[in-house]
């Protein structure tokens, strides 16, 4: 597989000052920020990251050394040496990315008849969590992860390889991650339909090309709404030939008021950034350079835009 993005979802959230991107590299997912972090997974522990990952080895491969084989991939994508990782047999073709509002979810699971499987699962909050919350939010993760199994009619709660990272950016919003909690309540709700999801997925009863994304809308009532660009009913929706790729922009809300601006929300307390008539990254020529170039800054692509114009 070449070296690029997935193309059939979003590439990374934005949170405050900074960003949090994710992208994938052959069978590796690749989450990229400025983390503080807790990890079941090897060489895990609780620490400042920039690099979370989720590596798919191919099956019966014996790995002696785990953690080994992780700093390779990061060595290899030319990534510094401070990452937390998991490692999974399940492709990356079958994982559930799911954002509700601040938290995004990465989810990769299978579970084999006979045999032990695997289920991965990555938070990421781009609130600020406190190392207790950041612990707690494992328990969350792992109670939904639970249910979920239970619900599907499966006798065990997980695997005996189930791993899980949890992170989060910015100054400690949370001091908590239970259940009931504001961050908790989102974890819960995205660990408890991703896993379904995912199994489906790797079962081969849903089939999709490349990575499934998920977002909680609220839009006609509260409900998991799943992004599909080849069967978006609104397309075209800036011009014949867009690029879809970024539908939710990595970006959002980049705050540059020559792309949108600021508005008061009815149903919210405070502002929001519409940047409805922003085509930027629906640009094919933006679209690519992002795709080739994942960790891009805005200011980045914007010249890069003024460089083609200027060529025209």
């Amino acid at each position: 597989m070449p070296l690029q993005v997935s193309h059939e979802g979003p590439a990374g959230i934005v949170h405050g000052d900074g960003y949090m991107r994710y992208y994938l590299r052959g069978n590796t997912l690749f989450i990229r920020g400025n983390f503080r972090s807790v990890s079941t997974g090897a060489g895990g522990g609780i620490g400042t990251v920039s690099t979370l990952l989720n590596h798919a080895v191919e099956p019966g491969e014996d790995l002696h050394e785990p953690l080994r084989e992780l700093s390779v991939i990061t060595t290899g994508e030319g990534l510094p040496g401070d990452f937390f990782g998991l490692l999974t047999t399940v492709r990356m073709q079958h994982l559930c990315i799911l954002q509700y509002d601040f938290v995004t979810v990465f989810i990769s699971a299978g579970i084999h008849k006979g045999s032990p499987g695997t289920i991965n699962i990555i938070v990421c909050s781009s609130q600020g969590m406190s190392d207790a919350a950041l612990a707690g939010a494992i328990i969350t993760a792992t109670e939904a992860k639970s249910e979920a199994l239970i619900k599907r009619g499966h006798t065990a709660c997980g695997t005996p390889s189930d791993a899980a990272i949890v992170a989060s950016e910015g100054p400690v919003v949370h001091q908590c991650a239970g259940a009931l909690t504001e961050v908790g309540t989102r974890i819960h709700a995205a660990v408890l339909f991703g896993v379904p999801e995912a199994l489906q997925r790797y079962e081969g009863v849903v089939t999709r090309e490349a990575p499934s994304y998920f977002i909680y809308s609220r839009y006609g009532g509260d409900h998991w709404a799943e992004w599909l660009p080849k069967a978006c009913p609104y397309y075209p929706c800036h011009f014949e030939g867009q690029r879809c790729e970024f539908c939710y922009c990595p970006f959002y809300p980049c705050g540059d008021e020559s792309l949108g601006q600021w508005v008061r929300s009815a149903s919210r307390n405070g502002p929001v950034w519409n940047c409805a008539g922003c085509t930027l990254l629906h640009q094919p020529v933006i679209a690519d350079y992002l795709i080739q170039n994942p960790e891009a800054s805005l200011r980045e692509l914007k010249m890069r835009q003024r460089e083609k114009q200027n060529e025209a």
